[in-house]
């Protein structure tokens, strides 16, 4: 099993074909099915590729991630290869082009394996939403494994891929990191390119990196960052570089620490590491005013987003459309009433009525002001410190079905959203093990665009806990 780039780098300089590489993985994709981690498996594509990079290896041109076996999430778009975002309504639909951060990996010879489950549209907190049915948790599979990239953080912790593409909106990276027991990075809004991802709420999407190994989430970072002409969000700017060669901060926050719905062996783990810690940095605690308006915030905005995003999916233009309809009026109705799934209808619902007449600025801009009091907010607080360290999620992976309250679900978003509403980057850290036996992350939080110094503090922080 080949659980990181180093690991197929040695192998591939101890004389291991790419082709080889795949046979394994495709080997225990197939062993693994019971996961249902894939929506489909490129196996044809991936060994054409893995001869072609074969090739450039032995002519000595092969790109930095040769032999890498790549996972993408069923948001992502790649060129000649079907995406749906997990969705009937998008079903058989093929990409006429590539997505640029998952083009700039095809540079330098990763090869897909396949496209990955996720929630539908990336509208979950449990893979459970999906038109292809759950994601199951590797490390219980009686457990789901987090949303909306369920599939994508099962892939790298079940060693089905070596390093997957996710989609985060309010934590759809970080939570099933955090409880699949791998490392998941959603970069500073604007950082890594958005074109080629199917957009459910534009302002807070972000493509994630999941991996075994903190090297690995930053040497895919570094080769995926960067201005692109085709997405007019994405940052013009460089990254600020850390040295780390001044005193280092650290922040909590009190609210989050404090919060009623926290695991007790979670907010334990998290004092004990912040006593520690204390022990050679300068720890601070701060207040954060705005938590418990954070979930509402995000869901009147995203879903706000999400009903203009989706409504071009109408079974006209391309994917799902009703047979039974006569007319443009029922064909829109029907297609869109039979294609979308529960949890999308729900959102779309919520975003049209958020943004209709009567109650937009009752709703949608009131949220907009919450917005900006969270982003400035937080700014103020990164003048003191270099990163805030939060829990991920409060509590560890529940069982498949076992929370059925779209409220309770929502809830799950709680420590993530805050990252996407102001746009900060973050990451989750592998942290420790519940009793109930399954893993929790850590938050860590940066200021905008300095990603540097937030994988510097995350492979920083994770000597303190060892």
């Amino acid at each position: 099993m080949y659980r990181t780039i180093a690991d197929i780098k040695r192998a591939i300089q101890s004389g291991t074909s790419a082709v080889s590489i795949v046979e394994r993985s495709l080997s225990r994709i197939a062993s693994e099915k019971e996961l249902n981690a894939f929506v489909e498996v490129f196996s044809d594509s991936a060994m054409a590729t893995a001869r072609r990079v074969d090739k450039k290896i032995e002519q000595g041109t092969a790109g930095k991630l040769a032999g890498v076996i790549l996972g993408i999430k069923d948001n992502i778009c790649y060129k000649g290869h079907k995406v749906s975002a997990a969705s009937k309504i998008l079903d058989n639909f093929e990409s006429l082009f590539t997505a640029t951060v998952l083009q700039r990996l095809l540079d330098e010879d990763a090869i897909v394996i396949g496209r990955l489950n996720c929630d539908e549209f990336a509208m979950g907190s449990a893979n459970e939403t999906s038109y292809y049915g759950p994601v199951k948790n590797n490390i219980n599979k009686k457990y789901v494994p987090g949303g909306s990239s369920g599939g994508s953080a099962v892939a790298v912790s079940a060693g089905l891929c070596t390093i997957s593409l996710g989609s985060d909106t309010g934590g759809s990276v970080r939570q099933p990191a955090s409880w699949t027991n791998t490392y998941g990075l959603k970069p500073s809004y604007g950082r890594l390119s958005r074109y080629g991802l199917i957009a459910y709420g534009s302002s807070f999407d972000q493509i994630g990196i999941f991996a075994n190994e903190i090297a690995d989430v930053k040497f895919v970072f570094d080769l995926t960052k960067g201005n692109d002409p085709l997405d007019s969000t994405s940052l013009i700017e460089e990254g600020i570089p850390f040295k780390g060669d001044k005193p280092l901060r650290v922040g909590f926050l009190t609210e989050y620490m404090n919060h009623t719905g926290l695991d007790n062996e979670i907010k334990h783990k998290i004092e004990a590491l912040q006593i520690k810690m204390g022990e050679s940095i300068e720890i601070k605690n701060f207040s954060f005013p705005y938590l418990e308006h954070l979930v509402p915030t995000y869901y009147v905005l995203s879903t706000a987003e999400a009903s203009s995003n989706l409504s071009r999916f109408d079974g006209v233009h391309y994917g799902y459309r009703s047979n039974e309809s006569k007319g443009v009026e029922e064909t829109y109705k029907n297609s869109r009433s039979e294609g979308f799934g529960k949890e999308v209808k729900r959102r779309i619902m919520t975003g049209t009525f958020v943004l209709s007449h009567g109650y937009y600025d009752a709703y949608y801009t009131k949220a907009q002001k919450v917005r900006r009091l969270a982003k400035v907010a937080t700014d103020k607080i990164f003048e003191n410190v270099d990163v805030l360290i939060t829990p991920t999620t409060a509590s560890t992976a529940f069982e498949i079905g076992s929370v059925s309250d779209p409220l309770q679900m929502y809830l799950q978003d709680i420590f993530t959203v805050h990252a996407n509403i102001t746009g900060h980057p973050a990451i989750s850290i592998p942290f420790g093990t519940h009793t109930n036996g399954m893993p929790f992350g850590l938050q860590i939080m940066s200021p905008c665009n300095e990603e540097a110094k937030l994988l510097y503090y995350a492979e920083l922080i994770k000597k303190y806990f060892k």
